[in-house]
């Protein structure tokens, strides 16, 4: 068939590239997301802290929360594309001509936008606990970040792993916007082959196939780690574990086990 002949062409002539295409779009989704992540959480972790009894440290602390509002409004309110354009530019602008390094301001813009978006998911994530939790910790002297280190955030790094795994899916594909700044990732390659070759249909119907072969890959590994963090699904208790002659089943795959 010619769209087979076409794709195979395209393939033998710019496979090379192609394939570094993926390795950079994947750096910098992986990259990306795990600085959001940092980033996310320390936001989350800030505009969740107590109001300080101190005048001046709460003065403070209202400023930082509205920069922290400022920045999260405005990254999820503008298109990922004018950000690259204005992040890459803008340096370019006030350096007096240098640019960043491409991959590194790839890194950087899709890191500062998940940062926004996980900002909300972590907050979200943290009022979601159960505040007794946080009154039992303070009761026994610990502090907010102490608090949260040690109790809140590993509860709450466990409910968001899904929204945090669907931004991961989100930024492979978003990582075809960065081309607007010559970042040599899938896309990039991509439309290169379909200008040099004319193959049109053929060169973006592979980038189409890469791309839904990563995100069906990775989506399916990110699943299998969340059913490995849920657990067992069954603790079935009988009796009393006071009483000698109480049975405690784990699972319902086990055998029971006598007090």
């Amino acid at each position: 068939m010619p769209l087979f002949n076409d794709i195979s062409k395209v393939w033998t002539k710019y496979g090379n590239q192609i394939v570094s295409g993926i390795w950079n779009t994947v750096l910098i989704s992986i990259a990306g997301t795990l600085i959001g992540l940092i980033i996310g959480l320390f936001n989350g972790i800030i505009r969740t802290m107590p109001k300080p009894k101190n005048i001046i440290l709460r003065a403070i602390m209202r400023v930082v929360n509205w920069i922290i509002n400022a920045y999260v409004e405005v990254f999820r309110g503008t298109p990922m594309m004018v950000q690259a354009m204005i992040i890459y530019w803008g340096y370019a602008y006030l350096s007096g001509g240098d640019s960043l390094p491409l991959i590194p301001a790839g890194i950087a813009i899709v890191s500062i936008n998940t940062g926004a978006y996980i900002t909300e998911i972590v907050r979200g994530g943290i009022i979601s606990i159960d505040r007794g939790q946080f009154e039992g910790a303070m009761s026994i002297g610990m502090s907010h970040f102490s608090t949260m280190l040690h109790i809140i955030i590993p509860q709450v790094m466990r409910n968001i792993l899904p929204a945090v795994s669907n931004e991961f899916v989100v930024n492979i594909k978003d990582t075809s916007v960065l081309n607007v700044i010559g970042v040599t990732e899938l896309y990039f390659y991509a439309q290169s082959a379909a200008r040099n070759s004319y193959k049109i249909f053929a060169s973006y119907l592979i980038a189409c196939a890469i791309y839904f072969c990563l995100t069906f890959t990775i989506t399916r590994i990110l699943r299998f780690i969340e059913k490995k963090l849920e657990g067992r699904g069954n603790y079935t208790i009988f009796g009393s574990q006071s009483d000698s002659t109480a049975e405690i089943r784990v699972s319902e795959e086990e055998e029971p086990v006598n007090a």
